[in-house]
């Protein structure tokens, strides 16, 4: 049973409780940051923290303690749970009080972690790449901010579910804005990789960022901006890039086969220098 922390306490998970009040549960009035954990260690944290410091700040939800505390609370459920290999989930509410869509000042915010051990590097999904459709792009319009109203995500796995597929790659206006819990890639017939530039349409992706940055150290091509559809079915190689998934190869939307039908060479190549450029500056 795993350790847990809520409001200032360790728990085991079956005794962690959140008040039916907490506006994180009735109005998605929450923040959150999955942090990836590899060799028991944290990567990229300096990143997610940056990230949930800014969707805080657009919310205007006060941080409920300083950084070194978070990493600290990190840690110790690393060292509580044996985590080698998986995620740290953290939630940050803006509190509890009676249903209403105001709120009173100086609410207290609420604060849950827990972890998550899973298979990061060694995957089904790495190996055999993933199969997408496309969906509409029913989310709110702030998708910048990390919240957990996540039903527009939810329902668009769900009818991957349905289809046979393991994703999808939400559409608006005709040009593809990100997958349901990813940041979305194409890489072009000579090698350019395209995903979609930062704004309030799509997650600004922590490890989205890093790969960039990695990219550019190895001197590929990189455009910004949105693509459609019909580029995806088109492209060389397809890929996403997330916290649980790293870099993950889409060989296969709406049916029709991305490239040769299984996962690229620059598609692993990226995955490669991403696993080992994170294991050198986890800590």
């Amino acid at each position: 049973m795993r350790t847990v922390y809520v409001n200032g306490d360790y728990l085991p998970e079956d005794q962690a409780k959140i008040s039916i009040f907490d506006r994180g549960f009735l109005m998605a009035d929450a923040v959150y940051e999955v942090t990836m954990v590899l060799d028991g260690k944290l990567c990229d944290f300096d990143g997610h923290l940056a990230r949930l410091t800014r969707s805080l700040a657009e919310l205007d939800i006060p941080m409920p303690m300083d950084v070194a505390q978070l990493e600290a609370i990190h840690r110790e459920l690393i060292t509580r749970n044996k985590l080698d290999e998986g995620g740290i989930y953290m939630h940050i509410t803006r509190g509890a009080h009676d249903r209403d869509f105001l709120w009173p000042a100086n609410l207290t915010p609420s604060l849950v972690m827990f972890t998550q051990a899973r298979k990061c590097i060694d995957t089904p999904a790495a190996q055999r790449g993933i199969s997408v459709i496309t969906a509409p792009d029913i989310r709110w319009g702030r998708r910048d901010i990390k919240t957990p109203q996540l039903l527009g995500a939810a329902l668009a796995k769900q009818a991957a579910r349905l289809a046979g597929a393991d994703d999808a790659w939400f559409v608006e206006e005709g040009l593809i804005t990100e997958g349901s819990s990813n940041n979305a890639w194409i890489v072009t017939e000579d090698g350019t990789l395209i995903t979609r530039h930062l704004s309030t349409h799509i997650l600004h992706g922590i490890t989205r960022a890093a790969l960039l940055r990695y990219a550019a150290e190895v001197q590929l091509k990189i455009e910004e901006r949105p693509f459609t559809i019909g580029e995806a079915q088109s492209a060389r190689e397809a890929f996403v890039t997330s916290a649980g998934l790293l870099v993950c190869p889409v060989v296969q939307i709406d049916g029709h086969p991305i490239g040769t039908g299984k996962p690229g060479p620059i598609t692993q190549r990226l995955r490669t220098l991403y696993i080992e450029e994170s294991r050198k500056a986890a800590r």
